[in-house]
């Protein structure tokens, strides 16, 4: 591989959000995919580089999608979470972006071993997905997008989504208490 070359892939380590990939979901009707919105924290600038540029080599090799030319309306993955979600603390101080894909990803843990436990990842957790950015141009909708790789586990991280554990919502109760 040539040091010059630009990927358009990207292994980007980030906070997970909105993931669904254990099964697909359908997003305003559309087709179920399995997806994740990554939570890149603006200090790790290595990081957003290496998506900006991946972007912009996206837009080069997808120049004959666009008739032969850069959109310059053209919609692009990266957002900033200070102001797309200003009222979301996960999102504060960070970038953003949607990585989906229609084949379900391998999810692993950070010995590179199959997670079976589907509870073991969750929105909120930390790791590292796969990601491959791609121009489309598909009704009238042109630019360019995040596809879904595989997923690593590396930490836990405390839930979003407002679902709770419930060892955390109950204590344990004796079977007497509950006969009373």
């Amino acid at each position: 591989m040539n040091k010059n070359t630009v990927e358009t892939k990207v292994i980007v380590p980030c906070r997970f959000s909105y993931l669904h990939c254990w099964e697909p979901d359908s997003v305003n009707g559309g087709d179920p995919k399995y997806s994740v919105s990554a939570i890149v924290p603006k200090s790790d600038t290595k990081t957003i580089e290496a998506i900006k540029a991946a972007i912009e080599q996206a837009k080069k090799e997808s120049v004959s999608k666009w008739g032969g030319k850069i959109p310059t309306n053209l919609k692009t993955p990266l957002r900033d979470g200070d102001i797309d979600r200003p009222d979301d603390e996960a999102y504060k101080g960070c970038y953003f972006f949607n990585a989906n894909s229609r084949q379900a990803p391998q999810v692993v843990d950070s010995k590179v071993q199959p997670i079976l436990d589907q509870s073991e990842v969750y929105s909120g957790c930390y790791g590292r997905i796969s990601v491959t950015f791609y121009g489309y141009n598909s009704n009238g909708n042109r630019g360019v997008a995040a596809g879904l790789g595989n997923i690593q586990k590396l930490k836990d991280g405390e839930a979003l989504g407002g679902r709770s554990k419930a060892a955390d919502e109950f204590g344990t109760v004796e079977e007497d208490d509950f006969l009373e």
